[in-house]
């Protein structure tokens, strides 16, 4: 069998320019499969578009080897599939020239980015990996990883490795550096360079000459099979380890603040402005909130995919409802965005068959989602004077996902989330109502929306009816 590799791509469009021209400019953190279908990408087109061959990328995995140790047989070459109307051919992305196992040498992630040549680090850790309190936005200092990093010159957090990193390129006039956040949470940007600077602080080291522009980035990209790597190997002819698989639509928004050059992203499709926030804002509160309340209600009436879940009529009025009564009388929109067709062009996508991003993927890290997702809503409502209800549904499907966590066929599964345990303490032993009251009363959880009675009312009630009748209680909620 023919494996992917430099100079044999079958009958993928290959890589431009050559890779074997390119030198690394970009480090990248979190080495899944999203960078590999956003950022690598904007990256290569950049490099493709300016010439200019000093971008190449040196991205690391952050938890795990596994996706370093299947691109780099490769030459750090992968396949990416475009699936549904409109879709490019399959196309091998080249962009990566390094690839690295933080896990296993973390100090080659610190000085990879203290060296000069790099100007630009992007970061797709997922929530957890800043190691903050998503309530309160501040670093762990308790967090078992963050007091290991403070007793160790070589750092493996986030926020370690940057500080380090950093202060190691401002001694050695290395020169300014831009740090991207491309994780989905809110003003991306403020918050690391705050947990970065907090930890620098703790440490005694010095930050200077970076800055932290928040971005706002966008792509369905569900997790690639063993069925899709057999169906690339007939489709191209060559067999590739570690394809990405996603929908045509990209985008990407980024806050117009670098401390030094960067890829020319701008002419190759992502958008530069002076605040990303109304973008984030948009994007959280309506694409990602309605993920997330697709995924906790559709695990419950058993769909396996956000596809199916979202051609459920109710469902699909569910999210309908929470665009419309919820999200837009509380957002400041960007500029020329209409909201309601924002919305049914996100429900479109959702609805794609050809990417079955699976309802338990996206319901994984719940209490790191639902601050920004959904509790940003409800806060918002309640200050007008209102009731969040159909926020309040989708956090009653979180809510009885952690005390009742099923797959699609009803079996019990293990609650993927890095506060599982506490989590698990706190509802111990009660019943669903009283668990789920329990929780969502719980500051450490929701914040100050712990103490909106009407709002924990509305959501204690929902999940115990979801949980005793199903289908049957979603359906009383949004028949008229």
């Amino acid at each position: 069998m023919s494996n992917l590799r430099l100079g044999n791509y079958g009958t993928a469009t290959p890589p431009l320019p050559d890779p074997r021209s390119l030198t690394v400019g970009h480090v990248h953190l979190g080495l899944g499969a999203f960078h590999r279908a956003h950022q690598a990408i904007y990256t290569e087109d950049a490099i493709r578009h300016s010439g200019e061959t000093h971008w190449g990328i040196s991205a690391f995995t952050q938890r795990s080897g596994a996706a370093a140790a299947r691109l780099a047989p490769q030459d750090g070459l992968y396949t990416v599939v475009e699936r549904g109307a409109d879709a490019a051919p399959p196309r091998v992305v080249g962009a990566l020239r390094e690839v690295g196992d933080a896990s296993a040498d973390p100090e080659a992630v610190v000085k990879r980015i203290s060296a000069p040549s790099v100007h630009v680090v992007t970061l797709t850790v997922t929530e957890k990996g800043y190691r903050h309190d998503p309530v309160t936005g501040e670093l762990r200092r308790d967090d078992p990883y963050v007091l290991a990093d403070l007793g160790s010159r070589t750092p493996r957090t986030v926020p370690g490795v940057l500080a380090h990193a950093i202060a190691r390129r401002a001694a050695a006039g290395a020169g300014p550096l831009t740090v991207i956040s491309c994780d989905n949470l809110p003003n991306n940007g403020q918050l690391l360079e705050r947990l970065v600077r907090d930890f620098a602080e703790i440490a005694g080291l010095s930050i200077e000459n970076a800055t932290f522009p928040s971005t706002v980035v966008d792509r369905i990209v569900p997790v690639a099979t063993e069925y899709d790597s057999a169906e690339l190997y007939e489709h191209i002819g060559v067999r590739d380890e570690a394809p990405v698989i996603c929908e045509p639509f990209r985008q990407w928004i980024i806050e117009d603040r670098f401390a030094g050059p960067a890829p020319a992203w701008s002419s190759v499709g992502a958008q530069l402005v002076d605040d990303a926030a109304p973008w984030e804002q948009l994007k959280l509160r309506m694409l990602n909130a309605a993920h997330s309340t697709l995924a906790y209600l559709g695990l419950r009436l058993g769909y396996r995919s956000i596809a199916e879940a979202v051609r459920d009529q109710a469902l699909l009025d569910v999210c309908r409802r929470l665009f419309a009564d919820d999200v837009v009388p509380s957002l400041d929109l960007p500029p020329g965005v209409d909201a309601i067709d924002y919305g049914e062009s996100v429900l479109a996508r959702f609805a794609n068959p050809a990417l079955p991003h699976t309802t338990i993927q996206v319901a994984a890290d719940g209490s790191q989602k639902i601050g920004p997702r959904l509790l940003r809503t409800v806060r918002g409502r309640a200050a007008q004077g209102a009731t969040a209800r159909w926020a309040a549904l989708g956090i009653a499907g979180w809510a009885l996902h952690v005390v009742d966590p099923v797959d699609a066929a009803g079996r019990s599964i293990e609650l993927a989330d890095p506060r599982a345990d506490e989590l698990r303490d706190v509802t111990a032993g009660l019943p669903i109502a009283e668990a789920v009251r329990r929780l969502v009363t719980d500051p450490s959880v929701t914040g100050d929306v712990a103490g909106n009675t009407e709002f924990v009312n509305r959501v204690v009630g929902v999940a115990d009816d979801l949980y005793r009748q199903g289908s049957a209680a979603l359906l009383a909620e949004v028949r008229p």
